[in-house]
């Protein structure tokens, strides 16, 4: 028997029957998706081998729905790959808006720049190419940066997630949220050590089991675990 072909439609990692994760795309994300995203989506799985790498879009939409809901204007992203989720916020705050984007990859940046000048919101984003926590240190270095951005977005290096919650809280207002990716990691924060594949999958499941006990320690922040895409968690700053 050959092996089944991967789809379009191939969960993430957490959401295991094909056909329900093809349903809940079908009937609520793909028919909401702005053509831009839709074109980068593409483009990134066209010539990306680690398409995966991008915000799957069903959790892009609930992000898209917080942006709404807070009235997010200015935010920031670290780690952003070809710019799915950089896209989908460009999109979404004001015209006036702006996203400060944080990557070590510029060249990533570039390959969905088309999408997003095309799309007409590339005055929205400053760019950033630099390691996240010496971006995000500097951007503390301006006491006007503390306490001033209402949204974040984090998928960058998982192992420090802990080392950047510490810097995204005092840039957020208080009521401001931060969106964690791939906080169920696959699936593997359920599982035991010899069930995960390799070292460096191993590495990642250690801090991020690490990281959800401290978000749910932390008192600063009230949060929700949800499972869409690889895991998001959504965490309100209170004080």
């Amino acid at each position: 028997m050959e092996p089944q072909k991967p789809t379009s439609y191939e969960p993430e990692g957490l959401l295991q029957t094909h056909d329900l994760y093809k349903y809940i795309l079908e009937t609520s994300v793909y028919p909401r998706e702005p053509e831009p995203l839709k074109q980068l989506r593409a483009l990134t799985a066209a010539t990306q081998p680690w398409a995966m790498m991008g915000t799957a879009p069903d959790a892009g939409q609930m992000i898209s729905l917080l942006l709404k809901l807070i009235g997010a204007k200015k935010t920031i992203e670290v780690g952003v790959f070809t710019g799915y989720s950089l896209l989908l916020t460009a999109l979404t705050i004001p015209d006036d808006g702006k996203i400060v984007a944080i990557d070590l990859d510029r060249k990533t940046y570039e390959v969905g720049q088309p999408c997003i000048e095309k799309a007409g919101v590339e005055h929205k984003i400053e760019f950033i190419e630099s390691e996240a926590k010496a971006a995000l240190d500097k951007l503390l270095e301006n006491h006007d940066n503390e306490g001033s951005f209402d949204f974040a977005y984090v998928d960058a290096d998982k192992v420090n997630y802990i080392n950047y919650h510490e810097q995204i809280i005092k840039l957020l207002k208080i009521n401001g949220v931060v969106v964690y990716d791939n906080t169920l990691w696959l699936g593997s924060v359920a599982r035991t050590e010899d069930s995960v594949f390799n070292d460096f999958r191993e590495e990642i499941r250690v801090s991020t089991i690490k990281f959800n006990k401290s978000l749910a320690a932390d008192p600063r922040i009230e949060i929700s675990m949800v499972p869409l895409g690889d895991g998001i968690t959504i965490c309100r700053r209170v004080y």
